[in-house]
């Protein structure tokens, strides 16, 4: 085991030129934003990144580029949640020679139901890319949204599963729960967002998997939670969440909107398909940038075709 992992990770997007293709250059330049943020690490591929809407090739590509800058500088968690077993070995180890510290992986949808199946999958994986795993226990439909009881029977009989990241409501009696029942496990991260983060702190969760256009503001409020300046972190909070709120709704288009307006990228463009950000709210969200201390800046390019 490599220890256990802590503190703000955020899940880079992927970064889409206006036509739709991966613009590399530009998904690294927020990995360096994250970086001058003082993030304890990031993750790559997650549903922030709308993997699930890039290629296999593109998946390891990004992996190894991303890898490449982040060697020595922050830890990587490989996001290695794929429709295959074959390619989540292969994902995991991508994420091996780019240097990551674990693999993130999404509960199948394909086991629904076989609880040792589960079991038998993450062993598989363990034996086939040595990487500590954290279990990615997302709400349906994006992950299965398992049990309390059934994460514990998961960590009891799949050693190599050493964290979670508990995304399914309510996060934070089942990370009181979890920590509970579960005491070989390393860790749990909060996710969903952000959104429940002064709560999962609290009951003594590890961390946070947010998106990453707020990097800077979670590592400033995790500091001062740990501090022990509570209020100083519950302002923060309150501060960024009329922003995860529209986030919740126009997730990737959110992300690389706040994104696009403090200067760190470019096009806005997405393949996952959802909502469009009006004109009103992106002056709501200039407004609301504006409170965290950000200064919303015309994008070169808003492309927001999805």
């Amino acid at each position: 085991m490599s220890g256990v992992l802590h503190g703000v990770f955020p899940v880079l997007p992927t970064i889409f030129d206006a036509a739709g293709e991966v613009d590399t250059r530009s998904t690294l330049d927020v990995l360096e934003f994250t970086l001058d943020a003082g993030v304890d690490g990031v993750v790559f591929p997650g549903l922030a990144s709308e993997y699930d809407h890039l290629t296999l090739d593109e998946r390891l590509g990004l992996i190894k580029a991303i890898g490449s800058v982040a060697r020595g500088r922050t830890t990587l968690i490989v996001g290695a949640g794929s429709i295959s077993t074959d390619e989540t070995v292969s994902l995991a180890r991508a994420g091996i020679a780019a240097g990551a510290s674990a693999a993130m992986v999404m509960t199948p949808h394909r086991l629904d139901g076989d609880l040792q199946g589960l079991v038998d999958f993450y062993t598989t994986l363990a034996e086939a890319a040595p990487l500590d795993i954290l279990l990615q226990n997302a709400p349906r439909p994006m992950g299965l949204g398992l049990d309390v009881e059934a994460l514990v029977d998961i960590l009891r009989k799949a050693p190599a599963v050493t964290h979670l990241k508990e995304e399914t409501v309510p996060c934070g009696p089942r990370i009181s729960q979890l920590l509970t029942l579960a005491p070989g496990l390393a860790g749990v991260f909060g996710g969903a967002g952000g959104r429940h983060i002064i709560d999962e702190l609290t009951r003594g969760a590890v961390g946070t998997m947010p998106a990453s256009e707020l990097a800077d503001t979670h590592v400033a409020l995790v500091a001062a939670f740990h501090a022990g300046d509570i209020s100083a972190a519950r302002g923060y909070y309150e501060r960024m969440m009329p922003i995860l709120m529209m986030q919740s709704v126009y997730r990737w288009r959110l992300t690389k909107a706040v994104l696009a307006m403090r200067g760190v990228i470019r096009s806005e463009f997405t393949r996952a398909p959802g909502p469009s950000l009006d004109l009103h709210d992106r002056e709501e969200l200039r407004a609301w940038l504006a409170r965290l201390g950000h200064v919303a800046r015309e994008p070169q390019v808003a492309s927001t075709v999805g």
